[in-house]
């Protein structure tokens, strides 16, 4: 990763960081998959390859550029999963990340919230971890952890401060030509929908919040999502009347599902 974080550092100016708004996003030039699109979720193991569903989301790191290649020649697009908002000591551009801003942990072994704030920082890593999203072939990417104002992270942040940084972050990926989901961030959907060319979520109806998606449905864009506990014929049947794409998954996120 270092060679990707060094040429980016070296271009990166002040107006790179500034932010997006809906009338500069590149209309036409990114996959915006409609609502109800079918997909699997996995991001630990081998990819099973084997379901047929239109989407697949995979750890960007974990799989190599054969599979994504694989997938494409099954007629399938790929979203690949990256953690924005923390970080996480497994990954091989952990030492990239300034002491300073690593906060408190976010829950999960080995992961810690991130001081989005300083968004100069953070923009090599994020630039370099695009970049290889790029030249494995993704067609999108899920930037993980985008809600940390919600959350004790150990630093001051705020919604706005938030919203700063998803929008960056749309702005990053449109900018390759990658599609960009919003993952959660639940509060913020209304505002920064417009920057976003799905959703991803986890729980909705477990919390009685799905109803804060229907404006990425509204839009013509799909929703992902996944509930972890519940009985499927008790959220099914509402997912599919909304339009959402839904699964029901082991928390460690393997290759088993079920489809609503």
């Amino acid at each position: 990763m270092r060679p990707f974080a060094a040429l980016i550092a070296a271009v990166v100016s002040t107006s790179f960081l500034g932010l997006s708004t809906a009338e500069e996003l590149p209309s036409g030039q990114v996959w915006v998959p409609p609502p109800g699109t079918s997909w699997q979720w996995q991001l630990t193991g081998p990819v099973d390859e084997s379901f047929d569903v239109e989407v697949y989301d995979i750890d960007l790191f974990g799989s190599a550029a054969a599979v994504i290649d694989r997938l494409h020649a099954d007629g399938r697009r790929v979203v690949c999963y990256f953690s924005a908002g923390a970080w996480e000591d497994w990954r091989p551009d952990a030492a990239e990340f300034p002491p300073a801003l690593i906060g408190a942990s976010n829950g999960w072994p080995g992961e810690r919230w991130l001081d989005i704030r300083d968004l100069r920082s953070l923009a090599p890593i994020i630039d370099a971890r695009l970049d290889m999203a790029v030249a494995k072939g993704c067609d999108a990417v899920e930037p993980d952890n985008v809600d940390g104002f919600e959350n004790a992270s150990g630093f001051p942040l705020s919604a706005r401060h938030q919203a700063r940084f998803n929008k960056w972050l749309a702005r990053k990926a449109h900018r390759r030509g990658l599609a960009v989901g919003l993952k959660n961030d639940l509060r913020q959907v209304r505002r920064l929908q417009p920057f976003f060319d799905f959703a991803v979520n986890e729980q909705c109806f477990e919390f009685d919040e799905c109803h804060r998606l229907r404006h990425f449905v509204a839009a013509g864009k799909a929703v992902f999502g996944v509930e972890y506990t519940g009985r499927m014929r008790d959220f099914c049947p509402e997912a599919r009347a909304m339009g959402l794409s839904w699964l029901r998954k082991r928390s460690d996120l393997g290759s088993w599902v079920r489809f609503c």
